[in-house]
């Protein structure tokens, strides 16, 4: 399950590690451990050129997802060729965001983004919480199930 975690500003190279780890950890929880995935590190200025070339938005967000699918969750995934693993998708993570997302919620910046990459595989894998509130609480229950197996501690 080939994961590539890029640090693409000096504050976030200590988490290379951790996420590569995690992400890991939550593809083979989802039971995509074959699929190779993409993180990025990124400081606000980075997310914030992503969000508004992307998605029309100016200005910074926690977490952006780049699927290679634009299907329904359980048709998402692009087909396996003889067990060699295919790109699902990019995760881009600002550090900054989430440094001041964990700080607002008094928890760890490692517990706040281990979340934003569950959060970003989701949407990988075709679950949108904009779409609906039952969705929402699909998208939800399924993220609490692959944050549940993931260590409290930091890792790297």
């Amino acid at each position: 399950m080939p994961v590539t975690v890029s640090c693409r500003t000096a504050k976030a190279a200590g988490w290379r590690a951790h996420l590569a780890t995690r992400a890991r950890t939550a593809l083979r929880v989802l039971g995509v451990s074959r699929y190779e995935l993409s993180v990025a590190l990124v400081d606000d200025d980075e997310m914030r050129d992503l969000n508004a070339r992307f998605r029309g938005r100016d200005r910074a967000t926690d977490v952006l997802s780049f699927p290679m699918s634009e299907l329904a969750p359980e048709d998402a995934l692009p087909p396996l060729h003889r067990g060699a693993g295919r790109l699902l998708g990019d995760v881009v993570i600002s550090i900054d965001t989430a440094a001041r997302q964990a700080r607002a919620s008094r928890c760890s910046l490692a517990r706040r983004l281990d979340a934003l990459l569950v959060h970003g595989v989701l949407h990988l894998l075709g679950y949108d919480h904009e779409l609906s509130p039952a969705e929402d609480r699909r998208m939800r229950r399924r993220a609490r199930e692959v944050q549940a197996v993931l260590p409290r501690r930091r890792l790297g």
